[in-house]
């Protein structure tokens, strides 16, 4: 698994964390951080279900999850960029169209006169920025919502088969290797 561990955040720097210092010794726990085919997995899974499901602060929600569920915690916190600014946009625009077909909304755009004004898209005099993001969010409306949370689903349990699978796959194909070498020294 040593291309898997290329990818992780080291121990070190996820307990410096000051998002993930709050954790505190329950981090420490050997079993978060042992490549196991079903810790890894899970901490896949969880990863990408918060990086589908909520745009800011993945990390420490993917931690915190893979602290309670006994998930590798590495491989949460990585898995989490299958939304970064480079995919970000596609993703939410895409899980948006979906979330149209679903709720039976029509997905184009909505006529000029329905458009919010733009003083209505930018933070209001004191508005937090939480409260403006939730605001603008919550504008889009129930089909981002409903797309957000099936994409979030689904991906997750795609990635724990998938996972799964390939750590399945190598472990058995690795031990029939060792056989055929054993065969072939014995003869």
């Amino acid at each position: 698994m040593g291309f898997f561990s290329k990818l992780m955040p080291s121990r070190e720097t996820l307990q410096s964390n000051r998002w993930l210092r709050w954790l505190g010794p329950a981090l420490y726990h050997p079993r978060l951080w042992r490549f196991s085919r079903r810790g890894l997995a899970l901490g896949a899974a969880i990863g990408v279900f918060f990086g589908f499901l909520i745009p800011i602060a993945q990390i420490p929600f993917s931690a915190a999850a893979a602290v309670v569920l006994r998930a590798n915690i590495p491989a949460a916190a990585a898995s989490t960029l299958v939304t970064n600014p480079v995919t970000f946009g596609p993703v939410y625009y895409l899980a948006w169209k979906v979330g149209s077909f679903i709720v039976n909304e029509p997905d184009s755009a909505p006529p000029p006169q329905t458009l919010p004004p733009q003083e209505e898209l930018e933070q209001k005099p004191g508005e937090s920025w939480w409260e403006a993001t939730k605001r603008r969010v919550l504008g889009v409306g129930k089909p981002l919502i409903v797309g957000l949370v099936l994409f979030a689903v689904v991906g997750s349990v795609l990635t724990y088969i998938t996972v799964s699978w390939i750590w399945t796959w190598r472990v058995r194909s690795s031990r029939r290797r060792q056989i055929r070498t054993r065969r072939g020294t014995e003869a």
